[in-house]
C-alpha cells in the first residue's frame, strides 16, 4: 500500500495523495484565473461596445473570449493531471468513448455551433426560422441559440406553432433552441445576405368596377412608401445585380391580375426592408382605401348582398279587452 496515501480515521483514501492534492489546488487556481480573465475581457468588450454600438463586434468578441477560455481550461487541466503522454492517450480514449455514448446530443449541439460559425449560417441579429420558430437571433452559445420570436403574416397563420400576432412583429417570447437542429432541418435566413423582403397586397375588385383605376391606385401607393430603385446608390444597385442576379426592374413595385369566380384579384408586389414591413404595409393600405373611397370603387366581397326594396302591407290585429 502506498505510504503517501492520505488517511482519514485510519482509512486510506483511494487516490488521495499529496501529489493529487497539489494538482487539485492547481486546477482550482486555474479555473479561478481563467474565470477572472474572462470576466475582465468581457468587461473591456462592453466598454468598447458602448462606443461602437456594433452588435456583431460584441457578439464575435464574446465568442472569441469563450473559445479562448475553453481552450485554456482544457490545455491547463490536461497539462496538470497528465504528465505521461501514454496515460493521457489511454485516458483520452476512455473519456472520449464515454462522452460519445452518454452525451450524444450535447456533442451534436456543440458541433452545430461550429458548423453555424464556420458555415456562416446565421449571426446575432439575423432574422431566421429554426426549429419551427421565426424571429431575430439574440444569443448564440456552444449548445443553444436564443431567438426573439415574431408573429406570422396572414398566409402563414396555419403553420405551427400558432401565434396571436398576425404580422412579423415580436411576440415578446424568447425561445431557446438546441444547435443540433441545424443537422435535422433547413435553416431559413431572411437577412444575412439580402436584408429585404418582397411583400404583396391583394385587392379584390368587382368585375364592374374601374379596374384600371384600382391598379393605378395600388401602384401609386406602393411607389410612395415601398423601396424603389432611386432609394439605392449606384454601387448598391450594381451589387444587387451582380451578387444576387437580381433584375433592377424587380425592385420597382409591380401589379398583377388574376381572374377568380367572384372578382378580379389585383396584386401589387413591392420591396421592403427586413424590419418595418408592417408600417409600410399599413401606410399603403390606408392610402389605397382612401383613394378607392374617393374614386367610388368598391372592394369585392364573397358575402352575398341583399337589398329590400319593398315591404308588403302589414296588418296588426288585436283582441279587445
Amino acid at each position: 500500500m502506498n505510504a503517501q496515501a492520505l488517511q482519514l480515521f485510519g482509512v486510506h483514501l483511494v487516490g488521495a495523495t499529496p501529489e493529487n492534492g497539489r494538482k487539485l489546488l492547481l486546477s482550482i487556481g486555474l479555473v479561478l484565473a481563467v474565470g477572472a480573465a474572462t470576466w475582465l475581457l468581457r468587461r473591456a468588450l462592453r466598454s468598447v461596445s458602448r462606443e461602437s454600438w456594433d452588435s456583431r463586434f460584441r457578439f464575435w468578441g464574446r465568442q472569441i473570449v469563450s473559445l479562448l477560455a475553453a481552450a485554456a481550461l482544457i490545455l491547463g487541466i490536461v497539462s496538470i493531471w497528465f504528465e505521461n503522454p501514454a496515460s493521457l492517450a489511454g485516458a483520452a480514449g476512455l473519456v472520449t468513448a464515454g462522452l460519445a455514448f452518454a452525451l450524444q446530443r450535447v456533442i451534436t449541439a456543440a458541433a452545430g455551433y461550429f458548423v453555424i460559425l464556420r458555415g456562416k449560417t446565421f449571426n446575432v441579429g439575423d432574422r431566421i426560422a429554426m426549429g419551427g420558430v421565426r424571429g431575430d437571433v439574440i444569443s448564440l452559445s456552444f449548445m443553444r441559440t436564443q431567438i426573439m420570436e415574431m408573429g406570422q403574416a396572414p398566409p402563414e397563420q396555419g403553420d405551427e406553432p400558432a401565434m396571436w400576432v398576425n404580422s412579423r412583429q415580436f411576440t415578446g417570447r424568447i425561445v431557446t433552441i438546441s444547435n443540433e437542429k441545424i443537422f435535422d432541418e433547413p435553416i431559413y435566413n431572411y437577412t444575412r445576405h439580402f436584408p429585404y423582403f418582397w411583400e404583396e397586397i391583394r385587392l379584390p375588385i368587382a368585375y364592374g368596377e374601374d379596374r384600371q383605376k384600382a391598379e393605378q391606385i395600388l401602384l401609386e401607393a406602393a411607389r410612395n412608401h415601398a423601396l424603389r430603385r432611386d432609394g439605392f446608390t449606384q454601387g448598391e444597385l450594381d451589387d444587387l445585380e451582380r451578387r444576387y442576379q437580381l433584375s433592377l426592374d424587380d425592385i420597382e413595385p409591380r401589379g398583377y391580375w388574376r381572374i377568380t369566380d367572384d372578382w378580379l384579384e389585383l396584386t401589387v408586389r413591392f420591396l421592403v426592408p427586413d424590419h418595418g414591413a408592417r408600417e409600410i404595409e399599413d401606410a399603403i393600405t390606408r392610402e389605397v382605401v382612401a383613394a378607392l373611397d374617393e374614386a367610388g370603387i368598391g372592394i369585392g366581397s364573397s358575402t352575398p348582398k341583399m337589398r329590400i326594396t319593398e315591404l308588403p302591407p302589414v296588418r296588426v290585429e288585436g283582441v279587445a279587452g
